[in-house]
């Protein structure tokens, strides 16, 4: 009799163990959905950018990589899409399409040049030192924007129109600032305008050979590049190249 009330408590005890653990089974369930949907910011699909100039910002982003890795024709506005974050049809709303990405990026890139070039650095204390000091920041400019470069010197081969746009857009605008940078030095007051002109053009073609061309289209190494646009750059200024152009 007594080994059957200790087997009758012994079930009741079993009993109250297995609810409880039941319960806990069932608080863990219906906490997993919430995880599995996302609502805590670790599972579920990544949010999406709700800001629409954020949401334009991400699509040029995100079409300059696919265009430079992949090429312009072969990359889908999907894709793009995808890589942004954002909905396919905001491509279409932004841009009108594809094309209207292109120019969206060369004016996105003259807006960055206009930051940058308000932080400058110093004047150099001579004509020879500013323009190795210009060459120099061009090329370091040129590799900077080698996605840009890749994207658009293709493209502007085949619709010329790109090719005026970027021009128009910061290219001119470049060459003034050298200019002005030149101007600071009393030696470049004797140069006549055709003199200065060429240098500014100089500062602009070393450092799209030497910080793009060779280094990204040649392979060669970076800081020899480098190395070689100031040498070239010495040649001009202090050799004979400056005294033939006046």
């Amino acid at each position: 009799m007594n080994g059957t009330v200790a087997f009758k408590a012994s079930g009741r005890g079993d009993w109250g163990m297995n609810t409880t653990s039941k319960r806990r089974e069932r608080a863990r369930s219906k906490a997993k959905p919430a995880i599995s949907r996302g609502e805590n910011g670790n599972g579920g699909r990544p949010k999406r950018t709700r800001d629409g100039a954020a949401k334009k910002q991400a699509l040029i982003r995100a079409a300059l990589g696919l265009f430079a890795s992949k090429g312009y024709e072969v990359t889908t506005t999907r894709e793009i899409a995808a890589s942004a974050g954002c909905a396919e049809g905001l491509i279409h709303r932004y841009f009108k399409g594809k094309a209207g990405l292109l120019a969206a990026m060369i004016e996105h890139r003259a807006r960055k040049e206009d930051v940058n070039s308000s932080d400058q650095v110093r004047p150099a204390s001579n004509l020879t030192e500013e323009f190795l000091q210009l060459v120099d920041q061009e090329v370091e400019r040129m590799w900077e924007s080698r996605d840009f470069l890749r994207v658009f010197i293709p493209r502007a081969m085949i619709d010329p129109s790109l090719g005026s746009l970027m021009h128009d857009a910061f290219s001119s605008e470049r060459a003034k600032a050298v200019l002005e940078r030149l101007m600071h030095h009393e030696s470049c007051l004797e140069l006549p305008q055709s003199a200065l002109d060429g240098l500014a053009q100089a500062v602009e073609t070393l450092g799209l050979v030497f910080g793009f061309v060779r280094p990204v289209l040649l392979g060669h190494d970076r800081l020899g590049a480098k190395k070689m646009a100031a040498a070239v750059a010495r040649i001009l200024v202090d050799g004979p190249a400056v005294s033939v152009l006046v």
